[in-house]
């Protein structure tokens, strides 16, 4: 790849991560002062919406030539990477989906998932077994 144009992607991942992670805060307050905490609304309004405009850019930006390249970085990779992570799983499944392989949807799905589930587990454990005693 040309290193100007990586360069460039790279800013513009930067700049719509900013922008990505401010709108979740943003959400994540209004969820909270609206619903309450008594499950993460916030998360889950912001995984769904980024998944939702991952599907819908996804495919519109499908046949749209150079400029693709920089609004892919830009709005699925910056904006939405920083809004969610949940966003390029969905839009990865959709992926699979659309081209016919159900079991590498259903692999993607487990593995993030039950991994992620694992792997968030354990990064609590080692954090309690790394916090000085009380």
């Amino acid at each position: 790849m040309n290193p100007a144009l990586w360069w460039q992607q790279l800013g513009l991942v930067m700049a719509g991560g900013a922008l990505g992670a401010g709108l979740r805060f943003w959400i994540g307050g209004v969820m909270l002062r609206q619903f309450g905490n008594t499950l993460p609304y916030g998360t889950m309004a912001a995984n769904f919406l980024g998944a939702f405009v991952a599907g819908f850019l996804l495919v519109w930006l499908e046949h749209r030539g150079a400029a693709a390249l920089y609004l892919r970085a830009f709005l699925i990779v910056g904006v939405l990477g920083g809004l969610t992570t949940f966003s390029s799983l969905m839009m990865e499944s959709l992926i699979f989906f659309r081209s016919g392989r159900s079991a590498a949807l259903l692999a993607n799905l487990g593995i993030s998932l039950a991994g992620g589930l694992v792997l968030v587990a354990l990064g609590a454990w080692l954090a309690l077994q790394l916090r000085p005693a009380s």
